[in-house]
């Protein structure tokens, strides 16, 4: 690496930016839909390659921000789906949301090259502050941790280390990794080839292996209503009537789901379908999404059918996307006639009270996540007591045809694997899955196709360690490394006293 930045060193400035927006965007190829996941070291050695190469921390900083801009300008090109929903209205803001995001996020890479550099440029100082700065876009502005840099690995072995350390222990540990690597060549042989090894031995893909099942039988129903169709008078009977086909299907599953939003109804107002649907599903619980109100409060909900098809249980979205379920500053947003492009009422929707647990008896009990909420690894941790699985119930049809789904479903098996626990997940246009707590999908429905599948429930694995100890652990060493790094500089900063120079001489 040091025979690199000294090529590099000969570089105009605005070379090395160009080429840290390349490499950037190299990153994005490590998940899907290309799913390659040693790409994910291109950026991820560039940024310590930028640290040495900046000549302050300024520079630093901005060449943190090409690197981070052009990795999540290519890797969430999805965004621009929702817009073309209703592009006559929305379609023109497109472009301007993905690179307005995409700057957004890459200030975070920015912070921890900025950061690092100012500290004193070591390599071990970026490790701290680049997992440090994934932390606090997991948290800040209420979070959005799409396409962390671990999330390449869920294919791989390397995935698996996020039962042991969370997403934040894994990205320390990776950028550790390569840290000590920067040492090459003088200490080759102690820390650079056992990075390599350790690097390679962990991109290898996850082996197939048995895996424990219980009794249970769950169906995954899937209507596949694009987005555009799915609120059309002409076409909601369609995409009811499919539903309640696949639910009156032959078979004897012990549970069944729909997705996110299944009725385009207000609970209150569909019982009569609810009717139809219990006896479609001949006494087995069914699962839907279904908007409610509350007062004058509309909330993002999913219900539980008994055998009668009454209402067994209830659970509201806590976790809300903002500009898509609600609108910060309304107030701002509501006078330039700006609203939320997935919410369904004026206001948007109210938030639940939290995380809670479904009871579905000898089956056992469930965490339940709509949509968005399976992104956040902190919020299923939260629960007081741990489910026998966990179960997402989305509408992926905001996200497009392409990558958008395809990364969702990634998060999905990123929370199996750190809860030790299967992940039922039902898609509207896919992609629906049962998932082992290896993340490992072994069923599925594909994307943008209708139908269902009975799919067997694995069993629980054994608690994680993540699972035990959540993100405090990580959140304390990450802190406990700024403040060396904050001691250190201040105490390089610090001015030599007459006195002891002359002792000195």
């Amino acid at each position: 690496m040091i025979q690199i930045t000294a090529r590099l060193a000969a570089l105009p400035r605005w070379a090395l930016v160009v080429l840290a927006i390349a490499s950037g965007g190299i990153g994005a190829l490590a998940h899907d839909p290309h799913a390659f996941a040693p790409a994910i070291f291109v950026p991820i050695i560039m940024g310590f390659v930028l640290l040495h190469r900046s000549p302050n921390w300024r520079t630093a900083l901005w060449n943190g921000w090409a690197l981070g801009t052009g990795y999540f300008v290519l890797t969430l090109t999805w965004i621009t789906e929702p817009f073309q929903v209703d592009a006559a209205t929305t379609g023109w803001m497109a472009p301007f949301a993905l690179v307005l995001l995409a700057l957004l996020l890459g200030s975070f890479w920015a912070l921890a090259l900025g950061i690092a550099h100012w500290a004193g440029g070591r390599a071990w100082m970026l490790a701290v502050t680049w997992a440090g700065a994934e932390m606090l876009r997991a948290y800040v502005f209420t979070g959005f941790p799409w396409a962390t840099p671990v999330q390449a690995f869920v294919d791989v072995w390397a995935g698996q280390g996020l039962a042991w350390l969370g997403p934040h222990g894994l990205t320390l540990l990776v950028c550790g990794g390569v840290a000590a690597a920067n040492s090459v060549p003088k200490n080759w042989r102690l820390w650079g080839f056992p990075s390599v090894l350790i690097a390679a031995l962990g991109l290898v893909p996850i082996s197939a292996r048995d895996v424990p099942m219980t009794d249970h039988t769950v169906r995954l129903v899937q209507p596949n209503a694009p987005q555009d169709e799915k609120w059309d008078p002409e076409k909601i009977s369609v995409f009811v009537n499919r539903q309640i086909d696949y639910t009156a299907s032959p078979g004897a599953p012990d549970l069944i789901v729909w997705p996110e939003t299944a009725l385009p109804y207000l609970a209150e107002n569909a019982q009569v379908v609810f009717d139809v649907i219990a006896d479609a599903a001949r006494g087995t619980p069914v699962v839907l999404g279904i908007q409610r109100r509350e007062k004058s409060d509309y909330f993002n909900s999913l219900v539980v059918l008994n055998e009668g098809g009454q209402v067994t249980q209830t659970y509201d979205k806590h976790h809300l996307v903002p500009f898509g379920e609600y609108m910060p500053a309304e107030w701002l947003f509501r006078h330039i006639n700006v609203g939320g492009l997935a919410q369904r009422a004026e206001g948007g929707y109210a938030a639940g009270p939290g995380p809670r647990l479904l009871d579905f008896g000898d089956i056992g009990t469930a965490l339940p996540l709509i949509c968005y909420e399976a992104v956040f690894a902190h919020d299923v941790g939260r629960a007081l007591n741990r489910p026998a699985f966990l179960m997402q119930l989305t509408n992926d049809a905001w996200f497009g045809s392409r990558s958008g789904p395809q990364q969702h479903l990634a998060q999905a098996r990123m929370r199996a694997i750190e809860q030790g626990l299967p992940m039922v997940r039902a898609a509207n246009t896919g992609i629906s899955a049962m998932i082992d707590p290896q993340g490992r999908v072994i069923s599925s429905i594909g994307l943008n196709q209708a139908g269902f599948i009975d799919a067997p429930l694995p069993a629980p694995g054994a608690l994680t360690l993540y699972a035990r100890t959540g993100d405090l652990p990580w959140a304390l060493v990450l802190l406990s490394g700024l403040f060396a790094m904050v001691l250190r500089r201040l105490l390089t900063d610090r001015p030599i006293s007459i006195d002891a120079d002359q002792n000195g001489a």
